[in-house]
């Protein structure tokens, strides 16, 4: 039997968009596309199409040549700019909506929470609500009693379960959606930036639980801007760029092309248009040049950068050092620290880097990389640059392990002396005369 859970193929969603006329327009023009608007809208109802508002209209594909695999028990995230069909997409595999072209195989039940309360009835109480859900989800009674307390538990609204979810607070309807829809028995879990909301705290057990739902073989499907959380979480994600599928693999080469996509949308899919500058690449090394991933605490910290330049003189190049919770860390600057500026010559240049040591805590950490006019704008941005791991914090630690010291990424703090115990007198005894 195939381990395929979810397979599109060719899947495209296409949307029709009404435009407003100029005002202006003479009667005539104006009497003329009234009885128009009015013959369309009548052929659209006989048709069973949806009216469209607009005295032009116009398809907008917000998917187009959709193909993937996601395997059973994988845990894949989605990401890409506002608008790049993302959440289109989800309510596709959620059967919200029908794709206008293309095929999607799913096998299972599908969970979604798509939005903060998704198939909640504001009037029905905490407790109806989850029963309710668990129907809609296709889940028997005995089903969801026999998961109540575990959900209950998880959401941690059990004092407020008997009131009416209308008087929750975003938070509180993101802790009970998400607790339905993490446990009860479905077979894929899809999950939209709906995390957003709640604190750090239920972020972070709200993780958890996905790791865990994915090591129980069910699929998982996250949606988030949150670099630092996707990459926790998943070792695969799928890029999306207006509508199309812009890469598809491993998480590191998925932030570094999320990245690159956001740029080109800024510039309207062109990296020349209006740049003075462009990063081409970025690497760490270690002493002796040579391309490396790890990084010795107590060393110098050296980057190797490569850019392109169109000569316009004031240019700073500038780096941000982030931890593995996307915190910043660090901050560098040439013209800030070191009044040096990019060439004033066009071209492409190699800069050597050579920061001085820093004492960083195991962990895993990235580099965000910027060109601009310091103080006044960023001509060119790359998040997630280059990713590093310290696997550990001194020569004599114990090397880094994700599985117990998850959540580390820091600054290092040092001793300026040996560390000391001084034996306390026990209840009731006198304290041991010091020496003379």
């Amino acid at each position: 039997m195939s381990d395929v859970a979810i397979r599109a193929e060719k899947l495209g969603k296409k949307f029709i968009i009404g435009h407003r006329a100029e005002v202006g327009s003479v009667f005539v023009d104006v009497v003329a596309r009234g009885f128009r608007n009015a013959l369309r809208k009548g052929t659209d109802m006989l048709r069973g199409r949806a009216m469209v508002e607009g005295d032009t209209v116009e398809e907008f594909w917000a998917l187009r040549d959709v193909d993937f695999e996601i395997k059973r028990g994988e845990v894949v995230s989605i990401i890409g700019h506002n608008g790049a069909g993302k959440t289109t997409l989800l309510k596709i595999l959620s059967r919200i909506t029908e794709p206008s072209e293309g095929r999607l195989s799913i096998k299972g039940r599908v969970a979604s929470l798509l939005e903060v309360g998704t198939g909640f009835h504001p009037e029905l109480t905490g407790r109806e609500n989850v029963f309710l859900n668990g129907a809609i989800l296709g889940m028997t009674r005995a089903e969801v009693r026999r998961r109540f307390d575990e959900i209950i538990d998880f959401s941690g609204v059990e004092k407020f379960i008997d009131t009416p979810v209308k008087r929750y607070s975003v938070g509180m309807y993101a802790r009970l959606a998400f607790a339905v829809a993490a446990h009860l028995e479905s077979e894929v879990l899809v999950i939209d930036e709906v995390l957003a909301v709640g604190d750090a705290e239920f972020q972070a057990r709200c993780l958890n639980r996905m790791s865990e739902v994915a090591d129980a073989g069910r699929t998982v499907l996250f949606v988030s801007h949150n670099l630092a959380a996707v990459t926790a979480l998943t070792k695969r994600a799928i890029v999306f760029q207006s509508g199309r599928v812009y890469f598809d693999g491993a998480i590191d080469e998925a932030v570094a092309h999320y990245a690159t996509s956001l740029r080109k949308v800024k510039n309207g899919g062109n990296w020349g248009k209006g740049n003075t500058t462009s990063l081409i690449s970025a690497m760490l090394v270690d002493a002796s040049g040579m391309p490396t991933d790890r990084y010795e605490p107590g060393t110098p910290l050296r980057l190797r950068v490569v850019l392109e330049t169109s000569g316009l003189r004031g240019m700073s190049l500038e780096l941000v050092l982030r931890d593995e919770h996307n915190l910043p860390i660090g901050f560098y600057s040439t013209n800030v620290f070191n009044q040096v500026s990019l060439p004033g010559k066009p071209g492409q240049y190699e800069c050597s880097l050579v920061l001085e040591p820093y004492w960083l805590a195991s962990g895993e950490y990235c580099f965000d990389l910027m060109t601009g006019l310091t103080y006044v704008d960023t001509d060119h941005r790359v998040d997630n640059a280059l990713r590093f791991l310290v696997e550990r914090c001194s020569p004599d630690a114990i090397p880094f392990n994700f599985s117990q010291a998850k959540g580390n990424g820091a600054l290092a703090m040092r001793l300026a002396s040996p560390v000391e115990f001084t034996e306390l007198p026990a209840a009731g005894q006198e304290p041991k005369p010091g020496p003379g």
